[in-house]
């Protein structure tokens, strides 16, 4: 038997020049690294994605739509306080990361923007209950700021407004953008549309947590963070066809892939819509059952997704392609370049 994978299986290092720290000139005008089904490698570019599709596939969308999450303010003893939401619970209740000197406890007011005023009523997990004196969404629209990833070193401006968002975004909630879908703007859909590929959509809200590596070596103890998922019926519906015409399902982001194959945990045949939290680990061994293809941008040391594509394209392949990556100096992480994933026969 082999041996067990740990942490370290999925670790590599990455020149930080290497780290992207503002989009590309255009959405469509990234490099792509090619990963074909038998594990070789071919550079090209994001804006070559049809000669990659056949007749029939199918693209499948997270329409998640960043929230300006970040809130900065203070408790009513004076302390400096910094809110993250997490997740919008009710209209005026929201679970979040409250970062201050002294964590504060249930029953504490904070006053955020100058202008809101929020008590904390408990903890969740690693979470802070809030509720807040107006509706959180108007709150966050009004006064929030863009919750660029740790690794973007900028505040964020009109650019990132802009380009830290799908064209096709709709539904808020999320605190990270899907970024696999940052490449595409409304011309190359309107080109893919004209060539007869189909698309649909599925939504999972990205929280924090998919920028925390995973701090356990032993992967059998990890415990993922959750996020909500919605795969309706029109999705539904669109993949049966897709499946009876012979084409792919090909997953845009890690997590489009996260909502199938969740739902599929619950329905392996994916007859029905599902919805709910998700806690899904993919690590390799893993039995994909919906996704055939997949375009993602290049993921973090020890992280899950890192995980979810080793164990889609195949562990050794990983290391090729990630390597190959550094050596022709692709751009890293959320404003950095794509990957186009078949997954693998060797797998």
């Amino acid at each position: 038997m082999p041996a067990p994978l740990s942490l370290l299986d999925f670790d590599y290092v990455l020149p930080s020049e290497l780290i992207a720290q503002t989009p590309a000139a255009t959405r469509t005008s990234s490099r792509m690294l090619h990963v074909d089904a038998a594990g070789a490698l071919h550079d090209t570019q994001f804006s070559a994605l049809a000669k990659l599709l056949q007749p029939n596939d199918l693209l499948v969308f997270n329409d998640t739509r960043v929230m300006q999450a970040r809130l900065l303010g203070q408790k009513a003893t004076g302390g400096k306080v910094e809110v993250l939401i997490e997740r919008i619970t009710a209209t005026d209740e929201a679970l979040a990361h409250v970062r201050s000197s002294k964590s504060p406890g249930a029953g504490t007011a904070l006053r955020l923007a100058d202008a809101v005023d929020v008590t904390v009523l408990g903890r969740s997990d690693d979470l802070f209950v809030l509720k807040f004196n107006a509706p959180v969404l108007e709150v966050l629209e009004e006064h929030g700021a863009l919750p660029l990833p740790p690794y973007i070193t900028h505040q964020p401006d009109e650019q990132d407004m802009q380009r830290y968002q799908t064209v096709y975004a709709r539904e808020p909630g999320a605190v990270a953008a899907p970024t696999a879908g940052l490449h595409f703007d409304e011309a190359m859909l309107a080109q893919l549309e004209q060539l007869g590929i189909e698309r649909t959509f599925v939504t999972l809200h990205v929280g924090a947590g998919t920028f925390q590596p995973v701090r356990d070596g032993d992967l059998a103890k990890h415990v993922m963070h959750a996020e909500w998922y919605t795969v309706p019926d029109s999705t539904v519906q669109a993949i049966a066809r897709a499946r009876a015409a012979g084409g792919r399902v090909i997953a845009v982001g890690t997590t489009s892939v996260r909502a199938l194959e969740s739902a599929a945990t619950l329905d392996p045949t994916l007859s029905s819509p599902q919805s709910g939290d998700t806690r899904l680990f993919i690590t390799p061994g893993f039995d994909y059952k919906i996704v055939d293809a997949m375009i993602t941008n290049f993921h973090l040391p020890q992280s899950t997704l890192l995980m979810l594509v080793s164990a889609f394209i195949g562990l050794d392949t990983m290391k090729h392609a990630y390597q190959h990556a550094i050596q022709e100096r692709y751009r890293f992480f959320s404003y950095g370049d794509a990957m186009f994933l078949e997954r693998t026969t060797r797998n």
